[in-house]
């Protein structure tokens, strides 16, 4: 009777109808949309699905917090049911039975001397007990649903993070780290050896990094996930790179480019030699514009090869390589022998040294078309990164027909937008001028299941790009300032990252937050 009356209260506070499943089969495909973990720890269990709408029983309709993951998680919006407590366990041990065993694994690694985190001993736990642990059916279950879940939320990479007593689960979507519902810390070493284990790698070895490879099926299509492991004080630290070619656009007219971008981009492309280079910092989409200018130009009469680090998507017609440092296959040396292999055009995946950019300049003067990246802030900054690792000017003159610099700019999600106000004095804190906007309309994210309630839902390039014309390339040679060809180039036509990312803002595609937080006033 107690009971009924805290139910009572519970519905009365939150509106949260309750519900009694006593006798009541939940479908797999509805206890598959939260983990059994998750489910366990946090008391809670779907029972149906509604169109976007989830209905899951909740020990309290009040939880703020279990009500946001659930969303994030699911991707759904939550109706919040209540039941009796002893009604809501009984669930939860009934539909979730078999992978109970999770429980039961942090019991056993808990009674499991060798694999307490708290001795050095721990680090010399044998293979055969690590693949034990990484067989476990629970396990297995974990690590398939996590994988699953970061790809049907494309997301980018997702990160296992183990710390003193915590293990931290996160997923990058759009750019941004989300966090996810961890599960125990004891199981740190299960599911790095079960990810181990199907990535190949060596399951004893946990001193040093390692690098692996897992292919997967997901609705229809190949997914590869790049897996990279690297010890840190508190144990293996885990991300796995979603390379999903299906998810990637290799179109250059859908990359955002404006319509001169576009049309100088693609001029130098179809150049029948010079060097290309697309600029920008690690996760700027760089890779990407490569592959979706290789697919534009990919003909019988054209011989394309690459030297990547790793190979992220495979074309046919086109010969890849990875290199492999440890064998000696490093990009200097496969430049050296693409050059006997009669080819038209090259990708480098990036230029690092002197000895990889004098080789690709001296390509790119032999009646090849050489494209490859940088890390610079921007296009013109290229041209003195060139010279700093040690290329003479003249040769940079005579070799570059164009730099692209690129970011990629959060969108703002569809299903939730809505006009936002942005006074005068928020804008020149940003550095713009007010009255530039006399006419636009801002509109920001408010949130929703669809994005999971950031307010942004994908992504589109902003670009910068530099053709190389006869002045600059005059600038160059005589080596004047970096200020003076920017200077110049912007004279010229140059349209800046800051000044592209405003046309995204103008026509409403993102915020001023993002403008703001990705370019810098130049």
């Amino acid at each position: 009777m107690d009971e009924v009356k805290i139910n009572e209260v519970k519905i009365n506070k939150a509106s949260a109808p309750y519900i009694d499943i006593s006798d009541y089969e939940v479908p797999d495909s509805i206890l598959n949309l939260i983990l059994a973990d998750f489910a366990r720890t946090r008391r809670c269990i779907p029972i149906r699905k509604r169109g976007r709408v989830l209905d899951v029983i909740v020990s309290d309709p009040s939880d703020v917090s279990l009500l946001s993951d659930l969303r994030f998680i699911t991707g759904c919006e939550i109706q919040p049911y209540v039941t009796s407590k002893k009604i809501l366990d009984e669930a939860i041990a009934r539909h979730y039975g078999e992978v109970e065993s999770l429980a039961t694994v942090t019991e056993d690694i808990i009674k499991s001397k060798e694999l307490e985190f708290v001795e050095a001993e721990e680090e010399e736990a044998v293979a055969s007990e690590l693949l034990a642990q990484a067989e476990d059916p629970p396990v297995v279950r974990y690590v398939n649903s996590l994988i699953r879940e970061g790809i049907a939320k494309f997301a980018s990479d997702i990160h296992i993070e183990p710390y003193k007593k915590s293990l931290r689960m996160r997923i990058r979507i759009d750019g941004k780290l989300h966090d996810l519902p961890s599960p125990s810390w004891k199981l740190r070493r299960a599911i790095t050896s079960r990810i181990k284990v199907m990535a190949n790698l060596d399951l004893a070895e946990h001193r040093i990094p390692q690098d692996g490879r897992i292919l997967v099926k997901y609705q229809g299509s190949t997914v590869d996930l790049r897996i990279s492991t690297t010890p840190t004080i508190y144990g293996e630290k885990v991300v796995m790179r979603i390379l999903d070619k299906s998810a990637v656009p290799l179109d250059m007219e859908k990359l955002g480019m404006d319509e001169r971008a576009l049309k100088n981009f693609e001029e130098a492309i179809n150049m029948p030699h010079g060097l290309l280079l697309v600029t920008g910092p690690t996760g700027s989409g760089k890779t990407t514009t490569l592959y979706s200018a290789l697919t534009r130009i990919n003909r019988p009469d054209i011989n394309i090869m690459t030297i990547e680090d790793p190979v992220e998507f495979d074309f046919p017609g086109i010969n890849q390589i990875s290199i492999r440092e440890k064998i000696g296959l490093t990009f200097a040396n496969a430049l050296r022998s693409f050059m006997r292999q009669d080819p038209d055009v090259i990708m480098v995946g990036e230029v690092r040294d002197e000895e990889t950019a004098d080789i690709a300049i001296r390509a790119s003067l032999t009646g090849h078309l050489v494209l490859s990246t940088l890390h610079t802030n921007d296009a013109p900054s290229a041209i003195t990164r060139l010279q700093d690792i040690g290329i003479e000017p003249y040769l940079i003159a005579s070799s570059l027909t164009l730099v692209m610099a690129q970011r990629l700019v959060r969108k703002i999600c569809e299903k939730c937008k809505e006009e936002a106000k942005v006074s005068e004095n928020v804008l020149k804190k940003a550095g713009l001028d007010p009255s530039v906007f006399n006419e636009t309309v801002f509109y920001k994210g408010k949130g929703c299941p669809r994005c999971n309630n950031t307010g942004y839902k994908g992504r589109e390039g902003i670009f910068e790009v530099l053709s190389v014309s006869s002045t600059i390339r005059k600038m160059i040679i005589e080596r004047k300032p970096l200020d003076m060809i920017r200077n110049t180039a912007k004279k010229e036509g140059l349209l800046t990252l800051r000044e592209a990312a405003i046309e995204k803002l103008k026509v409403g595609l993102t915020t001023l937050d993002e403008v703001v937080q990705l370019t810098k006033e130049q």
